[in-house]
């Protein structure tokens, strides 16, 4: 499947964030945002810039979005990212409610140079008690705070 010129300019922009990046010390990754035709924000992986592990391009750019289009629903928007979304950035797009995520460089590539997510896809489809960290379930409902969602729900009416 060939993608159109404009789909591969946004593309281009993306990899030429990440570029940029690794130039300046972080790592090869960059995304942009785009909503009706037009880049609304773009991102680049600042873990090294911020220590906030969860810095990734995809992440940031769609901070930025929210931002500019002044909501948390990004319905509309498609995310053109240097390098395969890694699962927390998939899950952050896709509550989003983007619609759209084209990448350039895959996990399969990623992978000879340790920046591949593919092992943690793996495991997240595996039960809780398969995975490496324990997760546990514990149905705690202290007063006053039985309610918790029960009242958010009331508030939002």
């Amino acid at each position: 499947m060939t993608i159109s010129t404009e789909k591969a300019e946004f593309l281009r922009e993306a990899i030429a964030l990440a570029y940029a990046n690794q130039q300046q010390g972080g790592r090869p990754f960059g995304a942009v945002v785009v909503k009706d035709g037009r880049i609304v924000a773009t991102g680049v992986n600042d873990i090294h810039v911020t220590h906030d592990p969860t810095a990734h391009a995809e992440l940031t750019a769609l901070r930025a979005a929210s931002q500019v289009l002044q909501s948390p629903n990004l319905s509309g928007c498609s995310v053109f990212a240097s390098g395969h979304p890694c699962p927390m950035c998939m899950a952050a797009m896709r509550m989003a409610g983007v619609e759209e995520v084209v990448y350039a460089y895959s996990n399969e590539e990623a992978e000879q140079y340790g920046l591949s997510t593919a092992a943690i896809y793996a495991e997240l489809a595996l039960p809780f008690s398969q995975q490496s960290m324990h997760i546990q379930y514990e149905p705690l409902r202290p007063e006053p705070y039985a309610g918790l969602y029960t009242e958010w729900k009331l508030k939002q009416k």
